[in-house]
């Protein structure tokens, strides 16, 4: 017989707040977190507007509740660590507490961790001093000095900043997880591969206990610019009514930056401890269909929702709500709807389908871990958030998007997310019983 594998705490750094209750609030109030940037200078980039995670300040107070040896490891590793590792490592402590392990009594043999992310960029500032290093009397930059008086002038401990597979690494440190450690850059379908790999890892036996996590931002001087240069950007001067998920008036994507991370659980170890169930993991899809160089959102949306549908024995009538990428551009909005609409088109009741996008645009590889706590808080709650700036239906998204709070959530959801490069990813999830 299977193991169950159940959710028993979640943390995280989001745009709404830095904590399931706060993200909560503002899902449900319908409150945007867009707004214009504080963080990186705009007078370059197409937009002005996004979503920061402002409560996050890199201080160790926003790390939750530490004991002195644990609180004094985490602030001297702080300088080797750039936001988005920070945000990665706080929302794992974050969950820590919020499950309250007895992290004493635990056995770390069985207790692992599991993070997505995408790939990091360095701070231009990193290079500032070799940089000036290099520049001749003339005003320009020579590289043929680099070696000699640029590279010396570089933090020799840059690069540990921004190594991706560094957020999953530095929580089994800090924590001494000895069990199962594993890190995927795979853009914004990480978090629910991850959550998909915690949840096979706690299921085979091979461990007992998982941290789940994913962080990530679109808000960075070099990261825009990849974002400006590759995808498409929402245009106005309204940051409120920026991100329009599947709205016929959507012109593109909001930048953000989010972090969150769950702790997964097998039944028979929560229920001996005593601990609080959020919900249970009990399916995941997965796919990547990509034609020459062309990501095919449709067709990988349709595979992961399929083999979500066939991994938790549900049928179609069993999903009451899905959390979707929502990205809100042109192209993936319709391509993803079409795909949702292939295969939950059959319904009796229409699939009610909800994003958090509109709330705080696109986290990045954190998103979709952001939105699956949004979504587990709404089967505790018993309703739905509704899409935020979704005003007209547009024909081409043949989806039923739900408005408001008045839908209900019902007992169980799938979470979706996809990458332009075709990578879509799926997670179910449903209340426990």
């Amino acid at each position: 017989m299977s193991r169950r594998v159940v959710i028993t705490g979640v943390g995280l750094v989001s745009p709404l707040g830095n904590s399931a209750a706060s993200l909560w609030q503002g899902l449900i109030d319908g409150v945007s977190a867009v707004a214009p940037l504080t963080s990186i200078p705009t007078g370059g980039f197409p937009t002005k507007f996004g979503a920061e995670a402002l409560g996050f300040t890199s201080s160790i107070d926003d790390f939750g509740p530490l004991e002195k040896t644990m609180s004094r490891n985490i602030k001297k590793n702080l300088k080797v660590m750039c936001r988005e590792i920070q945000m990665g490592v706080a929302v794992a402590q974050l969950a820590i507490t919020d499950a309250k392990l007895p992290m004493a009594s635990l056995n770390l043999e069985r207790f692992g961790a599991v993070y997505g992310s995408d790939y990091m960029l360095t701070l231009p500032q990193e290079f500032t001093a070799g940089i000036r290093g290099c520049v001749g009397a003339d005003g320009k930059f020579d590289f043929t000095q680099w070696a000699e008086h640029g590279l010396p002038a570089v933090e020799p401990l840059w690069l540990l900043k921004y190594l991706p597979n560094l957020p999953a690494s530095h929580v089994a440190i800090f924590n001494d997880l000895r069990g199962p450690n594993n890190s995927l850059t795979m853009r914004e379908a990480s978090p629910n591969l991850a959550v998909a790999e915690a949840f096979c890892t706690i299921e085979r036996g091979h461990a007992d206990i998982m941290l789940a996590g994913a962080t990530g931002t679109r808000i960075h001087p070099a990261r825009t610019i990849h974002v400006a240069l590759q995808e498409e950007i929402a245009r106005g001067d309204s940051p409120e009514k920026l991100s329009r998920p599947f709205d016929k008036n959507r012109t593109g994507l909001v930048i953000g930056e989010g972090a969150a991370a769950i702790v997964l659980e097998e039944l028979e170890s929560a229920q001996a401890r005593g601990a609080t169930i959020l919900a249970e993991v009990i399916g995941f899809g997965a796919s990547a269909v990509n034609e020459n160089g062309i990501g095919n959102t449709h067709v990988a949306v349709k595979n992961a929702l399929a083999q979500s549908l066939r991994t938790s024995k549900l049928k179609i009538a069993d999903v009451d709500h899905l959390n979707a990428h929502g990205l809100g551009t042109k192209q993936s909005d319709a391509a993803e709807a079409s795909a949702i609409a292939a295969v939950f088109g059959d319904r009796a009741k229409p699939l009610p389908v909800t994003t958090a996008k509109g709330h705080m645009g696109n986290l990045g590889a954190g998103g979709g871990m952001v939105e699956m706590v949004g979504s587990v808080m709404a089967l505790r709650d018993g309703r739905l958030f509704g899409t935020l700036n979704f005003e007209t239906p547009d024909p081409e998204c043949p989806v039923h998007v739900a408005t408001g709070s008045s839908t209900p959530a019902g007992k169980s959801f799938i979470n979706l997310n996809v990458t332009p490069q075709g990578q879509a990813s799926a997670v179910v999830v449903k209340a426990f019983a």
